[in-house]
């Protein structure tokens, strides 16, 4: 089946998947807020203000995108590290950290030993019908009468600012604050099949299940856009790095985000047989084209069609895929990462 809708001035074509849990509309409010009470970032030059950098960085580190280094080279930070402005007589920050827009408490972590992100949240949220999630980490508590499914409205407390998790000096306490889209919700199943031997402490809300929107940018241009902001829209201009073909009919992916879902008349006539997936560098499908069997061709799994290498360049910290000669391919983090989605 599907549905039809529009979105300035676009059409959008919208699945509908037997057997998976839809979002019929978008909750009030879905506008996302600062974290804490910096605000800086819309202050003239502001960033600096702002952002929490890496020892010896300039602030451009505590950003989101290809910020970091590591042996491999440019390394992807997928959220904000967002400065303290309060502490106490110890140099720690007391910061209470807030939820960015309403939603239902999705995780909890309180054993900051577990992750590198030490105690954190995860909210979940139903923006223009999209499931959302945001993620607020290194907190030094989170608020005791928080439990899974607990309904939180923008604002509310969620815990107060820390540095659990992975070294971090009083100097450069901060949150670290992430919004993400989820690949797959059979995301256990796929990692238990995967990595037998490994633990997932995490369950679906395990690192690999989430990939971040820059929430610099979406905070940056929902305030220059006022009310014709759209989450939807945002993510859809995204640039395009990657182009690959999956052969799975019923993307779970694609019944989650059904604004990011393209039309094709092709698949109103003989029926869905997969998708292309248009993945920006970060590998969030930020485009969604349904295939028929005869556009697939042989296809068994998955297949990458074609590369940005502009996009690729300006952005190598993605690493997913790699060119070999004159010729392109996934690399073992892509192929695992379309695997995941097309699971």
């Amino acid at each position: 089946m599907s549905g039809r809708g529009s979105l300035g001035g676009i059409r959008w074509w919208f699945p509908v998947v037997t057997g998976c849990l839809v979002a019929t509309g978008a909750l009030a409010g879905d506008v996302f807020r600062f974290p804490t009470a910096n605000h800086a970032l819309f202050e003239p030059n502001g960033d600096a203000a702002f952002l929490a950098p890496t020892p010896g960085r300039t602030w451009e580190s505590g950003s989101f995108g290809c910020v970091r280094t590591d042996k491999g080279g440019p390394r992807l930070h997928e959220g904000l590290d967002i400065k303290s402005l309060t502490k106490d007589g110890r140099g720690e920050p007391t910061d209470p950290v807030l939820a960015s827009a309403p939603g239902t408490v999705a995780y909890l972590n309180r054993r900051s030993g577990a992750s590198n992100y030490g105690n954190y949240a995860l909210v979940r949220h139903y923006v223009e019908r999209m499931e959302v999630y945001t993620l607020y980490a290194h907190l030094s508590t989170v608020q005791p009468q928080l439990v899974p499914g607990t309904r939180v409205e923008a604002g509310d407390r969620l815990g107060t600012m820390g540095r659990t998790g992975q070294p971090i000096g009083k100097e450069r306490a901060h949150v670290h604050f992430e919004i993400n889209v989820i690949l797959n919700d059979r995301f256990t199943e796929w990692f238990r099949r995967h990595y037998p031997n490994e633990r997932n402490d995490h369950g679906n809300f395990h690192g690999r299940n989430l990939l971040g929107i820059d929430p610099r940018a979406v905070l940056l241009e929902q305030r220059a856009r006022g009310a014709e902001f759209s989450l939807a829209r945002f993510l859809a201009s995204q640039p395009v790095m990657a182009r690959v073909l999956v052969k799975n009919p019923r993307l779970r992916f694609a019944t989650r985000y059904p604004q990011l879902v393209r039309p094709n008349p092709r698949v109103d006539r003989e029926g869905i047989a997969g998708y292309e997936l248009g993945v920006n560098f970060n590998g969030i499908p930020v485009e969604m084209i349904p295939r028929t069997a005869a556009e697939l061709g042989g296809l068994t799994t998955h297949r990458l069609l074609s590369v940005n290498e502009a996009e690729w360049r300006s952005h190598p910290c993605g690493r997913l895929v790699v060119r070999r000669g004159q010729a392109w391919t996934l690399t073992g983090k892509g192929d695992e990462l379309i695997d995941l989605i097309a699971f």
